[in-house]
């Protein structure tokens, strides 16, 4: 591998953001809306990844998109009111991780490249972890966190000075806490190495081969907030977290506390809204009624004494009084009845009507 030191230091590094997933956890949100766009503390996900982008002074952004590319170029344009300078590049079909990163080398002006997933909502400084990269002189480095169950996860062990040894699959008793979160620095060459033109993943092909060519792997580790906001009750609480002021962002649009409300929103004087809830542009909390960890996004109409609690509400979405929701996620248009109740994991499709009482976890009176 070349030398290096010549490419250490301050020079400028590009940024890529992985975007193509189609959010298949998040369903039926993410039918409308590819998942980074989603309405997340208020602005879409991307904002608060883009955010934390800038302020680690990285100004070249290159997006890689897939499911709904127009989505993300019709709000974002060039990035200039950001203060960011955004390209995008279409993967024509899905290419994974590494296949990702090396549909968009040509776009590449710099010795290295800081790799982002688009759904990691991460604390870690992008500034700290490429200058691990550069004074460990390695080829890839990756962001690792530790975490309680490792056994949930494959693990990356690294050596005393911080150099990847081995990548495990999920095992039950792993060696090492250390997991991959999905942030890394490659150097321009290696991208380029990267076959190009067909699927490639970083995680069973392109760091196993790396490491058995003998390529140097560092291992960069920090304790920093950090969370895949893949599943329903992950979005919802890491757009809580974002809300509280628990993650870090830049792109908050309100002050940091135990709900945002969105302007245009109203919200009874006797409603509840807590535990980091976001209250959607236009929508209506109604008098008795409970919000509770919820993400509502615009025109949700909550009626009196209705309970949202750890929910995500879509566009349009009526609840009516009574009704209890617990776990639920709820496409755009969606309207549920008086007296309903949906629990634990329940998903309605985008514009469909349940009848008052139609759907009960108990036997009501």
């Amino acid at each position: 591998m070349p030398d290096l030191h010549s490419q250490r230091g301050n020079s400028p590094a590009d940024a890529i953001v992985l975007v193509g997933g189609k959010g298949t956890r998040l369903r039926p949100l993410t039918l409308s809306a590819p998942k980074p766009m989603l309405p997340t503390a208020g602005v879409p996900f991307l904002s608060h990844l883009l955010s934390r982008i800038k302020a680690a002074g990285l100004t070249h952004v290159i997006l890689g998109t897939s499911y709904q590319p127009e989505v993300f170029e019709k709000y974002f344009g060039d990035g200039s009111a950001i203060g960011l300078e955004l390209e995008y590049v279409v993967e024509a079909e899905p290419l994974d991780t590494a296949g990702a990163i090396r549909n968009v080398a040509d776009r590449l002006r710099s010795d290295d490249a800081v790799i982002f997933n688009g759904d990691i909502l991460s604390g870690t400084d992008p500034r700290a972890l490429l200058g691990s990269h550069r004074d460990a002189g390695a080829d890839v480095t990756l962001h690792l966190v530790k975490v309680a169950d490792p056994a949930r996860f494959g693990s990356v062990p690294t050596d005393e000075a911080g150099r990847v040894t081995a990548f495990l699959e999920k095992s039950p008793n792993p060696p090492t806490d250390q997991i991959n979160a999905g942030c890394y620095v490659f150097r321009r060459n290696v991208i380029e190495a990267i076959p190009a033109g067909r699927p490639v993943s970083v995680e069973r092909e392109t760091f196993p081969g790396l490491l058995g060519a003998g390529a140097h792997l560092h291992g960069f580790v920090d304790a920093a907030y950090w969370l895949d906001v893949g599943t329903p009750a992950a979005f919802v609480q890491g757009s809580a977290d974002l809300v509280r002021g628990i993650a870090p962002t830049g792109a908050l649009p309100g002050p940091v506390g135990e709900r945002l409300v969105l302007a245009g929103a109203t919200v009874a004087a006797d409603a509840v809204v807590d535990g980091g809830s976001v209250i959607g542009a236009g929508a209506k909390v109604l008098p008795g009624a409970t919000v509770t960890s919820s993400v509502l996004f615009d025109g949700v109409h909550v009626e009196p004494g209705a309970v949202v609690t750890n929910s995500v509400l879509g566009k349009g979405v009526r609840v009516g009084a009574g009704a209890v929701l617990r776990g639920a996620v709820l496409g755009d248009g969606v309207s549920v009845g008086a007296d309903c109740e949906l629990i634990d994991g329940a998903r309605v499709w985008p514009e469909v009507r349940l009848p008052d009482g139609g759907i009960r976890f108990s036997p009501g009176t």
